[in-house]
């Protein structure tokens, strides 16, 4: 009986021996396929990394090129022919407009500006503060600024302050001494504030004979 046992033991061996080999050359493609793909892909991710690595050094390096040129006008040129894109592409041209700004090339600085502040592929946050700048620059247009102005001093803009800043300094500028008054005093009533802005804000209404009022508090 145990003579039995065992020789149908070696058959069902043999049997479930074959029917594995079966599956083995009928599915084992798949296995194959999935290690091929797994290899590859892994493969792959380390080869875009090592690109991306070699293509952020080449924009470090023309970078630190451009800057070492002695001659702004040749460091702005050298600047605004890199050639990147994402934050890397904002953080370029904000050094370009920067530069040029230094050279006194006025336009074109506001040109490469305004260029940042409506490119959707870089951060708003970059868009923001470039289109903050371009309000900065010198201009004959008043209108135009002080309407780009208003437009960054909107709430919950990052760059709200500063804006009301420029837009009270334009209104001393006008003569308007009761507008201006009451922009800086919006501005040194505001939580958000830094100490250096409140204290420039408190400086100029003290200067223009307004009072300052305390920041209301919540009990």
């Amino acid at each position: 009986m145990s003579d039995t046992d065992s020789f149908i033991n070696e058959v069902s061996e043999e049997v479930r021996r074959d029917a594995l080999f079966g599956y083995v050359r009928k599915y084992g493609w798949i296995a194959v396929t999935l290690v091929l793909v797994l290899v590859g892909g892994a493969a792959y991710n380390e080869y875009s990394k090592a690109q991306q690595q070699n293509a952020a050094q080449s924009v470090g390096d023309a970078m630190l090129a451009a800057m070492g040129e002695n001659d702004t006008a040749a460091r702005a040129a050298a600047l605004g022919a890199i050639e990147v894109d994402g934050s890397a592409a904002a953080v370029t041209a904000l050094l370009t407009a920067a530069t040029q700004q230094e050279a006194d090339q006025i336009a074109q600085a506001s040109a490469t500006l305004n260029a940042l502040a409506t490119n959707s592929e870089v951060p708003e946050i970059y868009r923001d503060l470039a289109a903050f700048k371009a309000a900065m620059l010198p201009s004959d247009d008043v209108a135009a600024r002080q309407s780009a102005l208003e437009t960054l001093s909107q709430p919950g803009a990052p760059f709200r302050l500063l804006a009301l800043e420029q837009i009270g300094l334009m209104q001393v500028a006008e003569g308007d001494e009761g507008a201006a008054i009451a922009t800086m005093t919006t501005i040194a009533q505001d939580a958000g504030a830094t100490r250096g802005l409140r204290e420039r804000a408190q400086t100029l209404i003290v200067a223009l004979g307004g009072t300052i009022e305390a920041p209301a508090t919540t009990e």
